[in-house]
Parts: C-alpha cells; structure tokens; sequence
C-alpha cells in the first residue's frame, strides 16, 4: 500500500491529545480532590519532558534548516506552529479550571492557599518570621549592569525578575532572584494555631514566591523595588552522545549529564500574565526567545509542584491505592517458616506464573525471587537488565547481598534511560564496588529489555529461573504502574536467555533465538509474520483477530500492515495509552480497528500482543511497543506465553480493557478522542482488577 500522510497521525500532536486526555481526567467529577491534583501536576510534568525533548529537537531542526517532513507530511516548522497552538489551548483550559472549578473545591474540602494581603496581622506576622528565619537566608539577589551580565537561569526553576531603584542615583537597575523551591518546597504550611481554627482536619499554605514578593523590600535595605513579576524558562535536555567516539561510556555519561546541568538553548518562556512589559523586555532580549514560545500564565507557574498537596495526610481526599496482594501460587511462600521447602524455585518447578502488577505485590514476587536467589546456597549466578531502578532499591541491595554471598552477578546498567542517567551511573558505580560484573550494554543501541536469570545448580546438573516482564526493576513504581511478568524455568526460553545475556556482555554475535523474540534482529519480523497470517486466514474464509496493548503506536510500516489486514477483515482492537499515529474506523481504510485509551489510577505501562491464529492462539509480553526506536533502534525482549491456563488469563485481561466504559477513551475516524459510555452496566477496568484479587 502507498505511504500516504493523510492516512497517518502526527506523532507530536497524538502525545499532545494524550496529555490533554490526562488533564480532562482531573477534570472529572468521580475523583476525589487530590487524585485531580495529581492528574494536573501529571499534565504539567510532562508537558516540561516534551518541550526539553521533543520541542527542543524540532527546533534544533529548524534552526537547521532541515525540512524533513513527518510521517503525516508536516515539516519541523510546520509541527512547531501547531504544537504551540494546542498547548496553549491546553495550559489556558488547566488554568481557568485551577482558579474556579478547582479552587472552590479545595476550600469545600478544607485545604486553603491563601494570598499574602489576605492574611491578618498576626498571620502576616507569622509568615514573615518564617521568611526571615528560613528563606531570607537562602536567596541571592543578582544585579544585571555593565560589570554583572545577565545570569543564567537553570532549566524549569522557579525565578522572580525586579526593577529596584537604589534611591541615590535614581537609577532603575534589574535585578534577578532564584525561588529556592527544593529546599523548602512550594507550598508553606500556615500553623493552625495561626489560622485560628480548631479543626484538625483543615489544611492552610501560602506559596513561597507569594511570601518571597511580600517581603521584597528586606532584600534591598536602603532601596525601592519598582516592580517585580515572576517567570521560568524550560530548556533544551535532550543529551548529545557521541558513543561510537567514547573510550569510556560511564565518563562519557557523565560528561553529558554536565552540559544538560548547564542547559541547553531555552525552547520555552513562562511569565506571569501580567507581567511589567519592561521586565518582559528585558527577560527577551537576554534569553533570546521569540514570541511563539512565550507563555503567558494566569495561575501559578510550574503546576508540577502541585504534586506537594498530594501529600496532604487527609486520605478521605485521595483514592487508597495500596492494593495488591501475593500471587496465589506464592502464598505458600509467605506462610512457610522454612524456605528451603517451600522456596519460590521449588514452585516454579511445578508451574509458571503470570504476575499482573500492581494487583500482584511486587514485594512477594519480583522482589523475593531476587532475593531467594541472593540467599539460596545452591543459586550460582545472577544475571539482570536495569533500565529505571528506584533509588533506595530493595533489588539492588539483594543483588549486592549476592555477590557479598559470593555468586555470579551480572548487571547490564542503561546509563542512558532519559533523565534517570544519574541514579544509574551512581548505582552502577556502588554495584562495581560490590563486586558485581557492569557492563552497559551495546553501543548505538538502548537496552530496554525487563529480563532477569538466575542459574541455580539441582542434583548435580544446572538449571535456570527467569523472569520476563513489561516493566522496570523499579519498587516504586510498580505500585502504580501496571505491568506484567512471567516467572518460568521454560528450557529454550532460558537458553535464549543466556545467550541474549552473552550478546550484550560482549561475548555473542547472537542473532537468532528458538523462541524469545529479540529487536533490532527478529522482533519486526515476526510481528510482520504474525500480521500477515491473520490476513491469509482471512483470505483462504478463516477467522483473523488481533488484539494489541502497548504504551504507543507509530512505526509506519507495522501502521500500514494493520491497515491493510483491516481492509482484508482482519477484526483488530488496538489499546494504546498515549501515541496512535493510526486513523481506526476510516472507510476503505481501517473499518475493522478500534482504538481505545486506558487513562486511570494507575499508569498502563504493559505491552500485549494476542493473535487469534485459526483458534490456536499465539500470545506475547515484552518490553517493546510499535514504534521505530523499540524495533529497530533499541535491544528489547518479548516472549511467548505458550502455557494455556495463562494464555487465557492474558485474553480475559484484554477483554476487561476492551469492555471499559470508565477509564476508557475511543478514537474516532477523525483521530479524536472520547470518553467511551456504554450501557447501565458499569465496567471499570482497574476498579474491577482491584476487585478480582
């Protein structure tokens, strides 16, 4: 079929239409008020990652002068125009909801952000005592004249810009401060004392630049300050490493991660709506931006800091989401006293299991399987791929308990997941200490895979445990995010294993495996296979059906091939959280695919392949989503799920999304999204899940 840009979606703005999707679910009114809170600081965040990445490299292009086109036909400059008309749409819809809708709720529900000249006498007092005690000491005001240039301004900090007359000269001079927000936070709680009020469960803050632009003056003893406004600028971070060019990856890292500290060019200028137009003047002319990257913001800048409130301790404001329990087939586990008889290698010997996370602990799976092995005297060696840990990481310490215990520990360390490089080079760097084997994998490609092995010796000969999942080695995160993993002793799969570890230690050339499917060499391939038998079922009078779950669709080619198993009768649903640069439900074109969104409590994080395959099913989990740089760019896993009992587990799982009519958003044939309402019967997928276990 011919490429045409009609048919396809732009990638940048199907994230955009994710986003917004993420702040009209704090709009809602079924969540409570700290759950829209979060959901806005959410929006926020990640509006700041995709203008210091995505933005920041369609600008570099223009100033290029590169002209390469999208797939859907748009030129860099072209995107950019758009990109910054939907966003400012976006950020003006969350700022008139914050300042009515949201605010009132929050004073209903007795959490108050007061302002400054709101206060009594006896308040104001308080406050200014906590400035002087506590913030006064941490600012730094800066000059700009002839001998002091105009400072740099770190990337997404909170500043605060003023004219201050020294009241000798009568000389007006700029003067530029930075709001400490990592220090003391954004949000400063009033006592209630100070409130006057004896209810326990009422909460009072003030912002610190509101209290910070209160007491102004005691900055400048003996001066005047004319005017002041607040703004911030978010820069270019996307890291330029020349690997291939590198003596030494972790030194080259680190080294990037320097220049990103320094920042890159600004690609976005925040500032109060009214701010003074000398102070917006002068703020252009020393960043050097143009007026399409100006954001003129009604509300606080930086909602991302909004995620302090959600610390609040009033659970009646949030959803509990600390579920989760022991898999059933691990309980025995839990209440063994003696693990050498009831250890998790013993179990998995009998079966494999299937973990859906949050819903299955982490803790009592993931967690104690790494564990055991580090303690088991019969486990040899330990092989594992980290891509985001979390940082007071319960693997990490097994894996070092490990080799203390003296066995094998392998470590593949991806230095370059984007804006976790740090915590990585710092827990690789303690994992060398340790006496672990480091490597980082293989030059000019991201290792994403989620694969553990352990290599436990039984009766004279050795045998192998694994885990394949969707998710990261990350505790923190797998209490939110929603992932699945297979536990198994699978020989074949265990040989791939082994040799998938080899290549990315250096020592294989492996390109072929029995079963485990392997980017960049075999994963398109196969899903290219896969696709292509569903259409040929079809045309020889068959029943064709797939079913796919991913965080993003984009990979045109892989676009092309659904559309056309579309137009062969191919019946395809499509669960795709954020990207779809796919059109379902275009006459001629996509009739038989449905899209939908999962956007909930919790993040949908796994990757799920089913095809129907003439009523023998073949069913897949892994680490890669249908995009470019997951196929072609980056070394990802995905395993078959062959057991049938779990095979089934996985289609019902699916089917709970595809029967959604809560969390769940349906694109339309013009690519837009809606909520998607049924019938009287109320499916809530992560609500029903929760329920379930």
């Amino acid at each position: 079929m011919k490429h045409e840009p009609n048919n396809f979606i732009n990638r940048e703005l199907s994230w955009i239409d994710f986003n917004k999707r993420v702040l009209l679910t704090g709009m809602e009114k079924g969540y409570k008020i700290l759950d829209k809170i979060k959901f806005f600081s959410i929006f926020s965040n990640n509006l700041d990652e995709f203008f210091m990445v995505r933005v920041a490299s369609l600008k570099a292009q223009v100033e290029a002068g590169i002209r390469k086109k999208s797939i859907d036909g748009l030129t860099p400059k072209e995107q950019l125009k758009k990109i910054n008309k939907e966003v400012k749409n976006l950020t003006t819809l969350q700022e008139n909801y914050l300042n009515n809708e949201l605010n009132i709720e929050l004073k209903n529900e007795g959490v108050f952000i007061k302002k400054y000249k709101e206060l009594n006498e006896n308040q104001k007092s308080w406050c200014d005592n906590y400035f002087l005690s506590s913030i006064f000491p941490l600012l730094t005001p800066l000059v700009v004249d002839p001998a002091h240039p105009f400072p740099f301004i770190s990337n997404l900090s909170l500043n605060l810009a003023a004219l201050i007359n020294d009241g000798e000269e009568s000389k007006n001079q700029f003067v530029r401060i930075k709001i400490p927000t990592k220090n003391i936070g954004r949000f400063i709680s009033i006592p209630n004392e100070i409130i006057e009020t004896e209810d326990d469960n009422k909460r009072y803050f003030i912002t610190v630049e509101d209290l910070i632009g209160n007491n102004i003056n005691a900055l400048f003893n003996g001066m005047k300050c004319l005017s002041y406004s607040f703004f911030r600028v978010t820069r270019d971070a996307d890291l330029e490493l020349k690997e291939l060019e590198a003596d030494d990856l972790l030194l080259a890292v680190e080294q990037s991660l320097q220049k990103r500290r320094l920042g890159g060019d600004v690609v976005r200028l925040e500032v109060e709506e009214n701010i003074p137009q000398n102070i917006l003047k002068l703020l252009i002319e020393s960043i050097e931006i143009t007026e399409e990257y100006i954001y003129f913001c009604k509300s606080l800048l930086g909602l991302d800091d909004l995620n302090y409130l959600t610390k609040i301790n009033r659970e009646d404001l949030k959803e509990n989401l600390s579920v989760g329990e022991t898999h059933p087939s691990l309980k025995p586990i839990d209440s063994s006293k003696d693990r050498k008889f009831n250890s998790i290698f013993s179990i998995l010997r009998k079966q494999n299991i299937l973990l859906h996370h949050p819903y299955d602990l982490f803790k009592t799976s993931i967690e104690e399987f790494i564990n055991q092995a580090a303690e088991d005297p019969l486990v040899l060696a330990i092989k594992i791929t980290l891509y985001r840990v979390s940082k007071d990481s319960p693997i990490i310490k097994a894996l070092m308990k490990a080799a203390e215990n003296g066995k094998e520990v392998m470590t593949l360390v991806e230095l370059k997941a984007r804006f976790d490089e740090d915590n990585n080079i710092q827990w690789a760097k303690q994992l060398e200490q340790a006496g672990i084997h480091v490597v980082y994998g293989i030059i000019g490609f991201k290792t994403h895979t989620k694969i553990s092995l352990v290599v436990r010796k039984e009766k004279g000969r050795l045998r192998n445990y694994f885990h394949i999942g969707t998710g990261n080695y990350n505790s923190n995160t797998s209490r939110f995010y929603t992932d699945i993993g297979l536990l198994s002793t699978d020989p074949d799969i265990s040989s791939d294993l082994i040799e998938l570890f080899n290549y990315l230690s250096g020592f294989s050339k492996q390109k072929t495996y029995q079963k485990l499917l392997v980017s960049p060499t075999s994963l398109r391939k196969k899903f290219i296979f896969l696709i292509n038998r569903e259409i040929e079922n079809v045309k020889k009078g068959k029943k064709g059906e797939i079913i796919a779950k991913m965080n993003s669709l984009v990979d045109p080619e892989i676009i092309q091939l659904l559309y056309s198993a579309s137009q062969t009768g191919v019946k395809i649903n499509l669960i795709v959280r954020g990207i779809c640069c796919l059109y379902p439900q275009k006459k001629d074109l996509s009739e038989n695919i449905t899209v939908i969104s999962i956007i909930g409590h919790f993040l949908e994080h796994s990757r799920i392949f089913w095809f129907y395959n003439n009523n023998d099913s073949e069913v897949f989990i892994g680490s890669a989503d249908w995009m470019r740089r997951n196929l072609d760019r980056r070394i990802e896993a995905v395993t078959p799920i062959e057991d049938l009992k779990l095979k089934t587990q996985l289609h019902n799982l699916l089917q709970t999304y595809i029967d959604d009519n809560y969390f769940s958003w349906i694109m339309d044939k013009n690519g837009k999204y809606e909520k998607k309402r049924g019938n009287s019967n109320l499916n809530r997928s992560q609500i029903d899940l929760i329920k379930n276990f």
